[in-house]
């Protein structure tokens, strides 16, 4: 049985994909990539939803050990 605090995570991480294949999509298209900086501005969001995802599972394992 899930808890709330793992259906939240659950939902979190879904979320968290559908706005990287989002982002994903746009960059391979080229359709937001106006310059430079909005493609680092991508980039960018990009490294920080995948430091999110991390930064989650950094937080279940310190959990875990208690």
């Amino acid at each position: 049985m899930l808890t709330y605090n793992n259906q939240f995570e659950l939902e979190l991480k879904k979320l968290i994909e559908t706005e990287r294949e989002r982002i994903l999509e746009n960059l391979s298209l080229g359709s937001s990539v106006e310059d430079f900086a909005s493609y680092k501005q991508l980039v960018g969001r990009l490294a920080a939803l995948r430091w999110v995802v991390e930064a989650c599972d950094d937080v279940n394992v310190t959990l875990a050990k208690r």
